[in-house]
């Protein structure tokens, strides 16, 4: 096995909880940056830049625990 296959195998996302830990990470660096946007763009265009943000983070957290149950199930066939 390869140093950079043994590498890429740390990206590889395999547990809800896993999954829950990067949603909070990304979800912590987008109310940052809504948080800019509310300041950069006072009134209803910054809320709902910042709203944009979260939902994104939300969407992404919902497919990836889409995929890991998927690659749970798939693997209960083989």
């Amino acid at each position: 096995m390869s140093v950079l296959h043994k590498f890429l195998r740390l990206f590889i996302v395999r547990t809800r909880a896993e999954v829950f830990l990067i949603t909070f990470g990304l979800a912590l660096g987008a109310t940052q940056r809504g948080a800019t946007y509310v300041t950069t763009y006072p009134g209803w265009l910054g809320w709902l830049m910042f709203g944009c943000c979260c939902l994104a983070v939300f969407m992404a957290g919902a497919k990836m625990l889409q995929a890991v149950d998927l690659e749970r199930t798939l693997e209960q066939y083989e």
